[in-house]
């Protein structure tokens, strides 16, 4: 898993990255929570589901209004998913994919 954070106006926070697991690529932006400013408000996640965001430009879509980004984070993002090509379930994680497959029937 590969995790970039960038700091956006008001306190917003982006972190954005490769789930290998998953297969997918995933945004989270949060922001202090008015309450409680030692907690955070996530307001957007999206890449919670297997291959959600399948592409690097998919997940940039969804971060740009919140954060400037670097113009090199799709080459960035894609070498993060690419390194983890040879990389396998341990069993913990199959079984976890096993469950939800299950549950989907």
């Amino acid at each position: 898993m590969s995790r970039h954070t960038f700091v956006g106006p008001a306190g917003v926070s982006v972190a954005i990255g490769w789930d290998r697991p998953l297969e997918t690529f995933y945004v989270q932006v949060s922001r202090p929570d008015p309450e409680d400013p030692s907690e955070r408000d996530t307001f957007v996640w999206k890449g919670l589901a297997p291959g959600e965001l399948s592409t690097a430009a998919a997940a940039i879509a969804i971060a740009t209004p919140h954060a400037a980004l670097p113009t090199d984070l799709g080459t960035t993002l894609e070498t993060d998913r690419l390194q983890t090509l040879g990389s396998f379930d341990g069993p913990a994680q199959a079984a976890m994919k096993r469950q939800r497959f299950d549950r989907d029937l």
